[in-house]
């Protein structure tokens, strides 16, 4: 019989985690025939489970008492093999007689029935008797035990008594292989969908508290446990956050997080899920005392066990996550170490692209800052430059009036009006470029009618134009063609791409413009182009182009006047109105710009 003296579980959560309940049920009747036919008042069999494995009890028949005392009795199989040295091989059956054990032996095992030898004959059947069928899968290893006590008569069985135990034998052996088979198989879809459902949902989330909370109810489910925490080290490798899976508070001593942070960077490098438990053997990661520490933390919040399982990516181990039980619940398998482990890959690469996200978030913030203080200072500094530039320009008109100048004098103030009008230009693109540039000040989008955008601007340009001979080839169509946004500054767009194009085309050259519906791929986009036969732009320049202040490395461009904020005025104000800006130019060839906006 399976007599070891460690105390068993309650029966309901032990057994019934095991296998299948027909799994279950079948190897019960095998043990109720061994009673009722093989002429035995008491069988068990038992089952190998864990690492290191041991027998757990699965099925008692013959006897409540029997029953009560050692179904969920666990018995470490090395302890078995060492009684099976001392047997007698009767076929699948063992039999070990009870003068062969050691004196005192026989008082350390968990159960023995209170009955006496029927007679001194040397047939007599003796409470401390052992038979027992070992149950081999075909590979030769330990699957299970069939055990036989209290026989009827009172002997131990003859020939034709062990024939029948045989049959019962092999039967049992049968139906335990069918079952653990069925019960991994069933780990493994049970743990596989939960693995699944974490690759899904919660390894898409941003956020290490959605990531815990989205991985909480699969892992729970999939993996049988009472609970979970997960526990993050920072980016510097110091300590980081422990998230509960309910959101409790996770009381943890600063002995016992130091604990955990070595545990789990060991157990990153070999690459291991460890299970800490009272039936496991301490790995060398922990010392007896750190092992004693731990379960006396856990049995004081009701936890007999846990399944650490390290967290990382790549080299880095970047923390560890914990799965909990409960006194009574089924012990951890080799299985769900490994599938554990496999998703402690999983939620490392979530962690590692939560935190990246955050610090791009972060990063993303302070650029925008820095990008508001940036507008803020380019607007404060142009209303401080243009009150008083408003005022130089007003006394140099009143000083070119005056009589009393002689040509000297009032070329130089022509001068000084032109560079100041120059300012007056900049000072107007930047304070555009800041309000344009504010994200707090939104468009209040209306229709716009690009044709009326486009006659209007020609209009303004047209003395440029016919100063360099310029052909300006308009293409409109008949009906409007309606983009959405800001009437102003979807002008102001058409004004500078316009402007550029007469600006930087030779004298006798041509300027295109044209506007239309975008087409069937964007039906809910129009499109404004401008076309030049100009100076063209490089390729390197291309890069750069729409951003502040830049101006062109090409000389015939940088002999033209500008500011360098035009086309950065164009970039932002089609993005704020969500569209998009094309570019292709081809040095000395000219260029071609399109706006892209919604339709209206």
């Amino acid at each position: 019989m399976d007599r070891e003296t460690a105390p068993a579980p309650p029966e309901t959560s032990a057994q019934a985690a095991w296998s299948d309940a027909a799994s279950r049920e079948a190897i019960q009747l095998i043990a109720d025939g061994v009673t009722r036919v093989a002429g035995f008042g008491i069988a068990a069999i038992s089952v190998v489970r864990g690492d290191p494995g041991y027998l757990e009890v699965m099925a008692v028949a013959g006897s409540e008492t029997a029953r009560e005392e050692l179904k969920g009795r666990h018995t470490p199989i090395e302890q078995l093999t060492q009684e099976l040295e001392k047997a007698d091989d009767w076929g699948l059956l063992r039999f070990v007689p009870h003068e062969r054990l050691e004196p005192g032996l026989g008082e350390t095992w968990g159960w023995v029935p209170d009955v006496d030898p029927i007679d001194d004959s040397p047939d007599a059947w003796h409470p401390m008797d052992l038979l027992i069928a070992p149950l081999y899968d075909d590979t030769g290893r330990m699957r299970g035990t069939l055990a036989m006590d209290l026989p009827v008569d009172g002997r131990r069985p003859g020939e034709a008594q062990r024939a029948v135990l045989d049959a019962y034998a092999e039967q049992a052996r049968q139906a335990v292989i069918v079952a653990l088979e069925r019960q991994a198989l069933a780990d493994q879809v049970r743990m596989g969908e939960a693995a699944r459902r974490i690759v899904r949902k919660a390894t898409a989330q941003l956020s290490l508290e959605r990531i815990v909370a989205d991985s909480r109810e699969a892992m729970i489910e999939g993996f049988r446990a009472a609970g979970m925490w997960l526990q993050t080290f920072d980016d510097v490798g110091g300590r980081g956050a422990i998230y509960s899976a309910d959101g409790s508070v996770i009381e943890l001593t600063p002995e016992l997080v130091s604990i955990a942070e070595t545990a789990a960077r060991r157990a990153w490098e070999i690459q291991e899920a460890s299970v800490v438990a009272p039936y496991v053997p301490f790995g060398d990661w922990l010392t007896p005392e750190q092992g004693e520490m731990i379960l006396a933390y856990l049995a004081s919040i009701g936890i007999e066990s846990i399944l650490f399982t390290p967290l990382g990516a790549g080299p880095q181990c970047l923390g560890n996550l914990v799965l909990t039980r409960a006194f009574g619940a089924p012990e951890w398998s080799a299985a769900e170490a490994t599938m554990a482990l496999d998703i402690g890959h999983d939620l490392g690469r979530a962690i590692l692209n939560a935190r990246t996200f955050e610090r791009e978030h972060k990063l993303v913030e302070e650029l925008q800052e820095l990008d508001a203080y940036k507008s803020q200072l380019i607007a404060t500094v142009a209303h401080e430059l243009k009150n008083p530039l408003t005022s130089v320009m007003g006394h140099l008109e009143m000083l070119e009036s005056s009589p009393d100048l002689n040509g000297t004098t009032l070329s130089s103030l022509h001068v000084m009006d032109r560079g100041a009008r120059r300012m007056v230009r900049v000072i107007d693109d930047l304070l555009l470029l800041s309000k344009v540039g504010d994200p707090e000040n939104r468009i209040i989008a209306a229709p716009v009618d690009l044709h009326r955008v486009v006659d209007d601007v020609i209009d303004l340009t047209m003395v440029a134009a016919q100063q360099k001979r310029l052909e300006l080839k308009v293409d409109v169509p008949d009906q409007a063609v309606l983009a959405l946004g800001d009437a102003e500054e979807i002008d102001r767009v058409c004004a500078n791409l316009v402007s550029n194009a007469v600006k930087y085309t030779p004298a006798d050259g041509s300027v295109s413009v044209s506007v239309e519906m975008a087409g069937s791929e964007h039906p809910d986009q129009v499109v404004l182009t401008v076309s030049d036969a100009g100076i063209g732009i490089s390729q390197s320049d291309l890069e750069r182009l729409g951003t502040e202040f830049f101006r062109s490395s090409n000389p015939a461009a940088v002999a033209q006047p500008g500011t360098g904020l035009g086309l950065a005025i164009v970039r932002r104000i089609v993005e704020r109105h969500h569209g998009r800006l094309e570019i292709s130019s081809e040095l000395g060839k000219g260029s071609t710009f399109r706006v892209f906006l919604p339709a209206a």
